[in-house]
């Protein structure tokens, strides 16, 4: 007689399904953080990444850290994995790009791209028009007008200004050979912020998150105070 498999196998796989969703949203993460997003062990978060990562969707890199002991180990998903999450027809997409770079030239590119872009730059704008004119607020209102065109945006404030960052880019494989398309959405990303903004990593160019710096209002140091001189 056949014993037929429980549902250990579902919940398995609606597991991995959340840890693949917590590296698409935050690029790199080690166990232990998983861990604690998932809300079980560790022991059992390592057994799915390695489930993951002889399936081809996970690969890992090491942080290397100023503190002594093992250096630590950060999984991110591979290249096979992000395109699960939505790039369709990129080679056909692809193959059209260079169709118009062999017959317009690279400046024809471009004006494609900044033709695409500008209808994503409308249905943020719209987003964004009740926001007023501060460049983190608007930075916050447009991650999520991101989100709800499948980037998976958030936004955070640093010491220097913030940060715009795009965890899904549904665009990434044509992308890393048309860096056009990257160049256009910064631009419309510095348009709608109203900033000059500048971008530090591409999902195209291989890294796990599109990183765009935000400056901040410039603010400068508070003049000494002389000590009152008292009079003789």
């Amino acid at each position: 007689m056949v014993t037929r498999a429980t549902g250990s196998h579902s919940t398995d796989g609606e597991t991995r399904g959340r840890v693949t969703q917590l590296l698409l949203e935050r690029g790199h993460a080690t166990a232990a953080e998983l861990a604690c997003a998932l809300g079980i062990t560790a022991t059992a978060t390592r057994r799915h990444l390695d489930a993951l990562e002889s399936e081809g969707q996970v690969e890992t890199r090491v942080l290397k850290t100023s503190k002594r002991g093992r250096p630590a180990k950060q999984f991110q998903l591979t290249p096979s994995a992000r395109a699960s999450f939505g790039h369709t027809y990129d080679d056909l997409a692809t193959e059209a790009l260079r169709w118009i770079r062999r017959f317009e030239g690279e400046d024809a590119i471009g004006a494609f791209a900044a033709e695409q872009v500008a209808r994503l730059e409308a249905r943020c704008r719209a987003a964004l028009d009740r926001v007023d004119d501060d460049p983190m607020a608007r930075a916050q209102a447009l991650a999520d007008a991101l989100s709800g065109e499948g980037y998976a945006a958030t936004a955070s404030v640093l010491a220097t200004g913030g940060q715009l960052c795009q965890h899904h880019c549904p665009v990434a494989g044509v992308a890393a050979e048309f860096p056009q398309l990257c160049e256009a959405e910064t631009r419309v990303i510095s348009r709608l912020l109203g900033v000059h903004v500048q971008r530090l990593a591409t999902i195209a160019n291989g890294d796990g998150v599109c990183t765009t710096h935000v400056p901040g209002p410039v603010r400068l140091p508070a003049p000494e105070r002389k000590p009152t001189e008292r009079p003789d």
